[in-house]
């Protein structure tokens, strides 16, 4: 029902094929996020045509809007938001340990233990416990294709003994996840974390191999640390990760972000970048990024990207995108984040056909001098 090859390989980058209850995705892939149920400012019909293969999907927010009985009686996540393609769904660790950063008052909203984690939520404040049982629950009643087990995410920066506690913590939440597994149509993945301490990279990384999952994240990165590391710790992990499984790098998804995990073996990708920063005004163009709200942008009637195919470089100009925004048209958000996901997904396209071409290094080098960087 689910399986993963390695069609071919250029160095360390990866050619594959992700086969699902729900369709094929190829790799490396990057997954739009649908937080609530939908990825914001676009409709699903667009999604499919740009090229999205799969999105992911949120436990937290899901869980307390509008609810895991209303999701369950609806036939599960997919005939609930109408989406036919795999779905991927996070624990909601992330946006649970979020919540200890405070509320403004000096208290924290999270208290973790070895059982699971207690919060009180954003919306109303409201007292609630995630057992690794419940979690799993949770996901199983939603019906996503790929689950992620509750994970402890450390910050940047953390003491090397506050990293030690969190990954074994993290280890035995990983093995109750998987006790508590009960379907067979949905796969868990196994989560390495171990902060930014190169030993403890290494062994999570093996730690968590020897309990024989499908696919396997690599979590804790884009927390704050410093590109070089993050990259690092990155190559680190997949140097100890099976080479015939499918890695998972969480949260990172700056387009260089994207192009230098895949040179150091990630496969999936995932990030509210391209969406968030459609909605802010930031175009991601095959030159560097644009900030069309500028004002140099006012009589210039060329399409955002002359190299993108998306309706909205087919039809509109960064002029047109400058006054739609400003005037705070919704439209303007909708264009926006229709072109950057399909930058994103074409970024993957080129990338997907440079390896297997096998000259994925050539692409690497071209692609960071015509991308400037540039907002």
């Amino acid at each position: 029902m689910f399986s993963f090859r390695i069609i071919k390989s250029d160095g360390s980058a990866r050619l594959g094929e992700l086969i699902t209850p729900r369709g094929k995705i190829e790799t490396p892939v990057f997954m739009p996020v649908g937080t609530q149920g939908t990825v914001k400012a676009i409709l699903h019909k667009d999604l499919l045509d740009i090229g999205t293969q799969i999105i992911l999907g949120n436990t937290y927010h899901l869980y307390l809007r509008p609810g895991v009985e209303v999701i369950k009686e609806a036939g599960g996540l997919h005939a609930f938001i109408g989406w036919g393609r795999p779905i991927l769904t996070d624990s909601g660790g992330f946006q649970v340990f979020s919540l200890s950063k405070g509320r403004g008052d000096g208290r924290s909203r999270v208290r973790v233990s070895d059982e699971g984690v207690e919060f009180r939520d954003h919306i109303a404040g409201d007292l609630h416990f995630f057992t690794l049982e419940r979690v799993v629950e949770i996901q199983e009643a939603f019906g996503s294709d790929i689950m992620m087990p509750l994970d402890e995410c450390v910050e940047h920066p953390t003491t090397y003994a506050y990293a030690k506690v969190a990954l074994e913590r993290t280890i035995n939440w990983l093995d109750r996840s998987i006790r508590a597994k009960r379907r067979d149509d949905q796969v868990l993945f196994g989560i390495v974390q171990g902060a930014f301490f190169e030993e403890l990279r290494v062994e999570s990384a093996l730690r968590t191999v020897e309990r024989g999952l499908l696919g396997y994240a690599i979590g804790g990165l884009s927390v704050g640390e410093p590109k070089e590391v993050m990259y690092a710790m990155t190559e680190i992990v997949c140097q100890h990760l099976p080479w015939e499984k499918p890695r998972y790098l969480m949260g990172v998804g700056m387009p260089e972000d994207i192009v230098e995990a895949v040179a150091r073996g990630v496969d999936m990708f995932d990030c509210v970048a391209p969406t968030r920063m459609a909605r802010t005004g930031t175009l991601f163009t095959s030159t560097g990024k644009i900030n069309i709200r500028n004002e140099r942008y006012k009589k210039d009637f060329s399409p955002p990207d002359p190299e993108c195919d998306c309706y909205t470089c087919r039809n509109f100009t960064r002029a047109y995108l400058r006054h739609l925004f400003n005037a705070e048209e919704i439209s303007a958000y909708i264009l926006n984040t229709i072109h950057n996901l399909r930058y994103y997904h074409r970024l993957m396209e080129k990338v997907r056909r440079s390896i297997k071409e096998g000259r994925f290094e050539e692409f690497r080098s071209s692609w960071h001098r015509s991308y400037s960087l540039q907002a």
